[in-house]
């Protein structure tokens, strides 16, 4: 897990970042979950690590490259959770990794693969956060060298018996089942949630 930078300028620039979400922003409807549904309203911000409770399973080009009873799903306000596969679920060979990276105000640095299978490249399609930070003691050392999918350029992605759908507007790797309401954010109109 990474500690803070001894950097004041990274401290200020990532409290700025964590203290700008709008706590008070929601959409004006909120679902109300049902029997064995969370509304995602009901998440946590800063996010939260828990069990994925279901088996987890990737199928890109016609084959099963990732499946797992060991995951982790991340939640967070607004969003769909993200599913966490250990390395060592993933098929070996699959995961090619990218030059791209991202910055997480409560993560840290994530680190992007291209998925290449059977002659297919989705690009940027999963990603790790190698080194997480955990200086809000959520719990995200739990997820280092883990990997997460996004939905949408994968053939099919399974929670349980049940394909899931990618959250909406293709910047979130969060995966959409019955288990959640919303409303979801990503899709245009959610920026701020």
């Amino acid at each position: 897990m990474a500690d803070l930078p001894d950097d004041p300028a990274f401290r200020r620039r990532l409290q700025e970042h964590r203290e700008s979400w709008q706590f008070s922003r929601r959409p004006p409807r909120i679902e109300t979950p049902g029997p064995g549904q969370e509304s995602v309203w009901d998440y946590p911000r800063p996010p939260e690590v828990r069990e994925a409770g279901a088996s987890l399973k990737v199928v890109f080009a016609g084959e099963v490259i990732a499946a797992t009873d060991r995951g982790l799903k991340v939640v967070e306000t607004a969003g769909a959770p993200v599913y966490h596969f250990p390395a060592d679920d993933v098929r070996e060979g699959v995961l090619h990794p990218s030059s791209a990276a991202t910055f997480c105000e409560w993560k840290g640095e994530a680190r992007y693969f291209d998925v290449v299978h059977r002659g297919k490249t989705a690009t940027r399609a999963a990603y790790t956060y190698p080194d997480p930070l955990d200086d809000l003691g959520q719990g995200y050392g739990r997820i280092s060298g883990m990997i997460v999918f996004y939905a949408d350029p994968m053939d099919e992605v399974w929670v349980g018996d049940e394909r899931a759908t990618p959250q909406p507007g293709g910047y979130y790797a969060g995966w959409v089942t019955s288990k959640i309401t919303g409303p979801i954010k990503g899709a245009p109109g959610s920026e701020g949630w």
